[in-house]
């Protein structure tokens, strides 16, 4: 019974961890990130994950909208 309780949670946290995100920038492009975007107020700049799982960042000012996807 443990292992099922084990494997349920970490079937629920991988499908937490997968929702995408779509950030537009002010000059047209449409970025994905791979779970939510997180804003750094001391640096200005939006840190997320790309489809390769590298950490990328993007500056707030050129952020214009983030959706959920």
């Amino acid at each position: 019974m443990k292992y099922l309780w084990v494997g349920l949670f970490s079937v629920f946290l991988v499908a937490c961890s997968s929702t995408q995100y779509i950030m537009s920038t002010s000059d047209g492009q449409l970025v994905t990130a791979y779970g939510k975007p997180i804003l750094d107020e001391e640096t200005g700049m939006y840190k997320y994950e790309d489809e390769d799982g590298r950490e990328m960042y993007l500056e707030k000012d050129k952020v214009v909208q983030i959706m959920e996807r």
